[in-house]
């Protein structure tokens, strides 16, 4: 009964969207005050890396939409500066968007605000397995949306997400772990 319900409350936005979007994104992941803790000598830290992802965007209001996603971010475990291997992080999201041109405009830049989660998945572990570290955090940014034509728009985004560190037991870390997404995108508008 409660899937119902919620499946209703789901789509209640979706009923009144002007329209949606479905894009493909892909980009660079560079994060900062990234050390994420030490064990005995040892001091963890992440790198840079890569990202895509997809994005579904429904535009509920005439200058106001909701977008909700998943980006999947590459990145390197760093061990003492050494690197010890490729590591994932797995985030979902989702975000207001204000936009400063009405739902149908050809160009419309965006803000945008909102929650996500970031799974850290280390080296020899998988989402699956139960092996990452889970935390929450806020994100805001911005953008701007092309229409290429009536079905298709290309879009460019800058975000930034902060979070908790993961692996609670490691030790001295302190701060949020902060993460800037350059992305570009192209989707299909219904």
């Amino acid at each position: 009964m409660t899937r119902y319900f919620a499946l209703v409350l789901l789509s209640v936005p979706a009923a009144f969207a002007q329209s949606a979007e479905f894009a493909v994104h892909g980009g660079v992941s560079r994060l900062n005050n990234s050390g994420i803790g030490t064990s005995g000598t040892t001091r963890y830290s992440l790198g840079d890396g890569f990202r895509f992802g997809f994005r579904t965007t429904l535009n509920t209001w005439r200058y106001f939409g909701q977008e909700f996603g998943y980006g999947y971010n590459r990145s390197q475990l760093r061990s003492n500066g050494a690197d010890a291997g490729g590591m994932a992080i797995h985030q979902g999201f989702y975000n207001l968007l204000a936009y400063a041109r009405p739902d149908g405009a050809l160009i419309r830049p965006f803000a945008a605000g909102g929650a996500h989660f970031n799974n850290y998945t280390p080296p020899g572990t998988s989402v699956t397995s139960g092996g990452g570290s889970s935390k929450l955090g806020f994100n805001y940014g911005g953008g701007v949306k092309f229409r290429v034509s009536y079905k298709y728009a290309v879009r460019f985004d800058a975000r930034y997400y902060q979070n908790g560190k993961p692996f609670s037991f490691l030790g001295d870390r302190s701060g949020l772990i902060g993460q800037l997404e350059v992305s570009v995108g192209f989707g299909l508008v219904i």
